[in-house]
């Protein structure tokens, strides 16, 4: 599996520069009985959402000290032998609370794919991009709040040795949001990663899984398959 480097952080309501958490397995996410069993029970509720059969998924190490308690999961999205998009997930779980979370709970998200040039320089591509991720939410009747993100587009010409090699462009998405708790101070988490997938499989060009997904806007063009 092709992992998310990079980068990913929350800070005062939204993605700063703090670093991430090294390969090290952190103590946040050893779940044991001493662990808050809201964080217990939305972790486990991750752990076995249905999801859709192109995305693998696998949990990693969190980054640390963004919060007390953590929980991160990688994913790729892969049509037969080819990668198509890949991003992380992270559920931050502070039970005082976070002044800039407004609740208890967060989720952070790092999602990338590449595009076509031309699809690059698309003026209202940070626009779509964005709506993608709200869209998903959406779909599956989601409620949210301090939503905070960034939309960003690179692109890549090759030079000398490399001179053979198309122009590539990548389209990266960093957000975050509070997911509404429920009882017991618990929030969906399992249908905002399955809705989380649905935005890999947006950004992968993947078709809709069902009705729920209509709403959100369908990648016109985007780089052909990456291999393993």
């Amino acid at each position: 599996m092709a992992a998310a480097q990079g980068r990913l952080s929350d800070g005062g309501g939204g993605m700063d520069d703090a670093k991430e958490g090294d390969a090290r397995a952190s103590r946040t996410d050893q779940v044991t009985e001493q662990t808050p069993l809201p964080f217990r029970a939305a972790v486990e509720a991750m752990r076995t959402a249905r999801l859709r059969p192109q995305v693998e998924i696998e949990q990693v190490p969190p980054p640390q000290r963004l919060a007390p308690f953590a929980h991160a999961l990688e994913a790729t999205v892969v049509d037969g032998e080819q990668e198509l998009a890949d991003g992380r997930l992270v559920l931050l779980h502070d039970p005082a609370g976070h002044d800039a979370w407004r609740g208890t709970f967060r989720l952070v998200t790092l999602v990338r794919a590449e595009l076509e040039p031309e699809m690059a320089v698309d003026p209202l591509l940070p626009e779509v991009c964005w709506s993608w991720l709200t869209g998903a939410l959406q779909a599956r009747g989601l409620t949210y709040g301090e939503p905070s993100g960034t939309v960003t587009r690179a692109g890549s010409h090759y030079f000398g040795g490399l001179a053979a090699r198309p122009p590539a462009s990548q389209i990266e998405i960093r957000a975050s949001w509070t997911p509404r708790e429920g009882l017991g101070g618990v929030p969906d988490t399992g249908a905002h990663l399955a809705s989380w997938c649905d935005l890999l499989a947006q950004v992968a060009g993947l078709p809709p899984a069902g009705p729920g997904d209509a709403s959100v806007v369908t990648l016109p063009q985007r780089r052909g398959p990456q291999p393993h």
